[in-house]
Parts: structure tokens; sequence; C-alpha cells
């Protein structure tokens, strides 16, 4: 019915590129079986750092397989260069899985590190994923988990529910306001209906001036939390002004403690800009995020050096220190970080062994509250560099 893979056919390396089907072939025609070392990584990216994810599901993909599996934890910061994951095993009999396995860690690692820049711009405030609209339906739970484990609070795909633990977060759409025919019955009526742990956020622009509308709110919802903002970028004028009169005028009317929310083509820019924003609904910007551009490659045939040119030879472990200093360095290898002089932790860790999985999958609670630590110990961001050797 739906232009979409099922999970056996992309278990099966039935969503393979035909050129590994084709090699797959020659291979075994020929008899040729050999052990192999494949890393993936990536040399080049859009910022300076990226937050890996999509590691569960690449578990997943690959249980049951005869092969041998490193990664780092997912929401391990990265740097380029340096691998992620490295697969051990009879090339043949991993092949197929090249092409699933990089779109999972590809796209949803995109996510992840939009979402990361994003909570560095917001700071403190309510940051939600909104964007699931923007992309197919079938990765929308992917979309969103990616983004929580990023650093966003909340996500309004109800789907996503299933994955993280976390319940779906929202306000009201346009459409509310539109089919009542009157944006005070829409408010109230929002109020009376849904569940009392839902927070009363009204939607202040379907029609009029957004801060005439937000007063009109504030004066109708006796338990009104928050204001939303969504004007499109074609009507918004100069955005940060219309907030401040929307702060101002709830203000002089003892409306304080109401909040504003906006949402709406938001892009890391704005979050910065709007000083006044209590919470930001982020769409597109996130869930349309440039995947991070991964590649599988072969370092190793039986246990001898082989890589393509630009890429190093052999087996690597990357190493970080606590302040965050990475190293790639041969694998097995270990080092004190040259900055605070502490041993530095090996970041691939066992995942799988023979096809069996090794390692615990955290929730996905966990895995953001490591993000978050990380984000903490960068202190900054962009202005720290990676440090790769």
């Amino acid at each position: 019915m739906f232009h979409v893979a099922g999970e056996e056919d992309i278990k099966a390396g039935r969503t393979t590129d035909v050129y590994f089907l084709n090699t797959v072939r020659v291979l075994r025609e020929k008899g040729i079986r050999r052990r192999v070392v494949a890393e993936v990584s990536t040399s080049t990216m859009r910022y300076p750092w990226g937050v890996l994810a999509g590691v569960e599901e690449v578990a997943r993909l690959l249980e049951g397989y005869p092969v041998d599996v490193d990664a780092m934890p997912e929401g391990s910061i990265f740097y380029p260069g340096e691998p992620v994951l490295r697969i051990s095993g009879e090339y043949t009999e991993f092949a197929v899985l090249e092409t699933p396995l990089l779109g999972m860690l590809c796209q949803a690692s995109g996510i992840a590190t939009k979402a990361a820049r994003f909570r560095l711009a917001a700071g403190k405030r309510l940051l939600l994923s909104f964007g699931i609209r923007r992309l197919h339906p079938a990765i929308a739970p992917m979309i969103d988990r990616s983004a929580y484990i990023g650093g966003c609070d909340g996500f309004s795909g109800v789907a996503a529910e299933a994955l993280t633990g976390e319940r779906a977060r929202g306000t009201m759409p346009h459409a509310l306001v539109i089919v009542v025919g009157d944006q005070t019955l829409a408010w109230r009526y929002f109020d009376e209906v849904v569940p009392e742990d839902v927070p009363r956020i009204a939607l202040v622009d379907t029609y009029c001036d957004e801060k005439w509308e937000a007063v009109r709110a504030a004066e109708s919802v006796e338990r009104l939390h928050a204001v939303r903002l969504d004007t499109p970028s074609s009507r918004r004028g100069d955005f940060a002004r219309i907030v401040e009169e929307v702060r101002w005028e709830l203000d002089v009317r003892g409306y304080r403690k109401v909040k504003i929310f906006v949402s709406g083509g938001i892009d890391e820019e704005d979050v910065r800009r709007l000083r006044l924003v209590d919470g930001f609904g982020v769409g597109t910007s996130i869930s349309s995020a440039p995947p991070i551009d991964f590649a599988l490659d072969i370092v190793e045939v039986e246990g001898r050096p082989a890589a393509k040119r630009g890429k190093r030879s052999m087996a690597k472990s990357v190493l970080r220190c606590r302040c965050m200093r990475s190293m790639v360095v041969p694998a097995g290898e270990r080092r004190r970080c040259e900055r605070c002089g502490e041993e530095m932790e090996e970041l691939l860790q066992p995942l799988i062994r023979e096809g069996r999985l090794v390692r615990r999958l955290p929730a996905a609670r966990e895995i953001r509250e490591y993000v978050l630590e990380q984000l903490e110990a960068m202190r900054g961001g962009d202005g720290v560099e990676a440090v790769s050797e």
C-alpha cells in the first residue's frame, strides 16, 4: 500500500545497492571467502562535531549475522576521521547490509546532531521537535527519537512514544480555531476537554495581530500556561519585535506568568536572537537535517593492512578524555591525555560477537542524558576544536 520496505526486507539485505549483489556473486562463484575489518567514519562534515545515533537499529540489523561489531555508545559526540563503528567478519556475509546500515546511521545522526546544536542555542529553554510532517511517515518515530536523544525536551509525534517512553507534546493547530470559528471559543474548548496534565497553550496568530490575540487568550483562559506564535516567515516582519510587543502587552496587564512559545520555520539563528521566548517548536531544521556522510571502508583483509586511497589501513581505537580531547590510534593502544594527564577511554566497545548482542541497549532517556553531559563538557560547542591525532 505504501512505498516503504518492511523490516524483513531490510534485515535480509533486500534494500541494498545492486553493486553489492554483484560483488557477492563474483566472490562466491570464484570461491573467495576472506575475513575483513571495515570501519564506519566520515571525513567531511558540515559541523566540527556530530552526535552518533542509529546504533540500536544497526545492532538489530546485524544481530544474527556471523560478525563481530564494536561501536561507540549511541549518543557519543564524534569528530571527522574517527571510526564510530567497526565490523569484522567474512565479507560476503554482511556486504549487502552496508546500504541499510549507513542509512540508519547517516540520517539519525544528522537529526541528532542538529538537535544538539539547537540545544546549545536554546540553553535551558523548552525545545520540542515538530518536524515529522516534513518527511515520510514511515520514519516519523526515528525522527522524533533522534531529535529527543540529541537534546530536544520532547516531540509531537505519538508514534515515538513507544520508542522513548516519553509522551508526545504539543498544543493546538490552526485547524481547531478555524473549524470552531472563533479563537476564544477554541481556546476555551481546548481548556475544557484536554487532560489536566496538558499545559494550556493557546495558538494566537490565526486571524489577528499576535499581541491582540495573546491578550485575549490570557483574559479568556484562567489557567493559561503560554501563548504560541506560529507566524510563517512570509508574514512575520521583524519577529523579535513582535515577540517583544506580545511580552510587553501581557506584562502590563498582569500576565507575567504567561510564557511565550514560538514555532514555524525556526532556525538556529532565531533561537539565539529571540531572547524573550520561553520555548521553541522546531520543525524542518531538525527533521530534515543534512545526513552525516558516513562511509563503510575495508581497512584489513585477513589481518593484513588494506585500504583505499584517502583512508588509513588497519583497525583503530578512538580514545576520549573527559575533557573531550580525542585521539585515533592503532587498535588496542592506550594513551594518556596530553591536556589533563588522565588515562583516555576506548569509545569503540563490543556490541555484537558472532551475531550475538553482548551489550545492553540503553533507553532513549539515558542516551539523551549522555548527550547533554558531553555538551556540558564541551563548554560552548563549536568553540571546542576536534583533536584527532
